[in-house]
């Protein structure tokens, strides 16, 4: 009853993105073998007790699950929507009572020799939720709560993943906001979060005292530009009060939120403390690694700080290490090409598809790619906080490749319809 005679509707199945998934998962396999290849103790690449040998598992249990999605019809990805995000949000929620913990993250469930990670697959689920719920088109009053709901369906998972402590998951939801800006949400939110974050920044860099002194010059510097603030003072000076509330909350969060390896990051990349041989190695090897790279980089299998396993995690969340150091300048430059066209063509796809429920789920999870992608690079080369989010379709992991490609393959299958 899910299968239907797919010739009758289908238009073609975009071959680009199935291509450039392809392209992907090779280059993450090749990565992963070259991080983890040992001549000594070699014993074929489908040896089970390496990373390239279960992820070549990771990779052939991916294109059966994405075989299976292109043969489904694309109609119970929009019908059950709210079904698929509240069966995702159950197992996330069971993470709690029954999870393992990794790396500080209470984050996965273990089933035998294997670990499922709930968070991964939350994130399509909300995804399709969101777009759903945009595509019921809400009106009259029912329409300037709609934010407000999509911030609740975005919410309650992201308190989840907290409570399990894997902040880096929980961060990767702010990427719906490419969503919202494209439906319409106002430019003045973007603004306030900006402003929010500078403030954050300059009482976790600096202190309280200095936070709440620039709230209080901006406030005068408003005041004295705007008279209709002067003539009715009560808004700004409400918006300064929940201004200060905030600069004394940001170090209750920092001190009681974050875990304690977290917050040394955070203050390594403030430039507050340096500690070349603790919390800031894995950053140091990063760059060690990318930087001896240099233009055209060293060759397969000839890295030499991921090949001696200098750099922490090198198959996971610093796979793009290897790619630096054994490809260069010009292999991480094709890399973040392919990322950003990837993003570019499931935009322009869901732009142009006349169900508006393809477009609300394909800037979903143009956001989501285009946030781990970012940040994961990001943070190899130092320019944002190690959170420890995988890079799409390459990082050594079932759970997020499974993810990643039911993801894509649901907008693949959305798209023919």
């Amino acid at each position: 009853m899910f299968i239907e005679n797919r010739q009758k509707i289908s238009k073609g199945f975009d071959v680009q993105l199935i291509i450039l998934y392809i392209i992907f998962v090779m280059i993450g396999w090749f990565s992963i073998f070259s991080s983890s290849y040992d001549p000594v103790a070699f014993n074929g690449i489908f040896n089970l007790d390496t990373p390239y040998g279960r992820q070549l598992v990771w990779i052939g249990t991916s294109i059966l699950i994405a075989i299976v999605i292109l043969f489904l019809d694309s109609r119970i990805f929009q019908n059950y929507a709210y079904h698929i995000y509240l069966t995702c949000l159950i197992l996330l929620i069971l993470v709690l009572f029954v999870g393992t913990e990794i790396s500080g993250a209470k984050a996965w469930i273990k089933i035998g020799p294997f670990s499922l990670q709930p968070s991964e697959f939350m994130k399509m689920a909300t995804a399709l939720a969101l777009a759903k719920f945009l595509n019921e088109g809400k009106t009259g009053s029912e329409k300037r709560n709609t934010w407000l709901l999509c911030f609740v369906i975005i919410l309650i998972p992201v308190l989840v993943i907290m409570l399990q402590k894997d902040t880096g998951s929980a961060l990767v939801y702010a990427s719906f906001i490419v969503l919202f800006y494209r439906e319409g949400m106002s430019g003045r939110f973007f603004i306030w979060g900006a402003f929010i974050a500078v403030i954050a920044i300059v009482t976790l860099y600096l202190n309280e005292l200095y936070a709440v002194g620039l709230l209080v010059i901006i406030f005068l510097i408003y005041i004295l530009a705007n008279k209709n603030a002067r003539r009715n003072i009560r808004k700004p000076l409400v918006v300064l009060g929940i201004g200060i509330a905030f600069v004394f909350m940001v170090n209750v969060i920092y001190e009681n939120v974050f875990e304690p390896h977290q917050k040394q990051r955070i203050d390594s990349l403030l430039g507050k403390t340096s500690d070349p041989k603790g919390i800031d190695f894995n950053l140091n090897q990063s760059k060690i690694a990318i930087g001896s790279g240099g233009f055209a980089g060293k060759g397969f299998l000839k890295g030499t700080q991921t090949k001696f396993n200098f750099v922490p995690e090198q198959s996971t969340d610093f796979i793009f290490c290897s790619i630096g150091e054994e490809w260069g300048f010009l292999g991480s430059l094709a890399i973040v090409s392919l990322f950003v066209y990837l993003v570019f063509r499931i935009i322009w796809l869901a732009e142009k598809h006349r169900n508006p429920f393809v477009r609300y789920y394909g800037y979903g999870i143009a956001g989501i790619f285009f946030f781990h992608f970012l940040i994961n690079i990001g943070m190899t080369i130092g320019l944002v906080p190690i959170i420890g989010i995988p890079l799409p379709f390459i990082s050594y992991g079932g759970s997020s490749l499974w993810a990643f490609t039911t993801m894509l393959f649901v907008f693949i299958n959305l798209n023919d319809a």
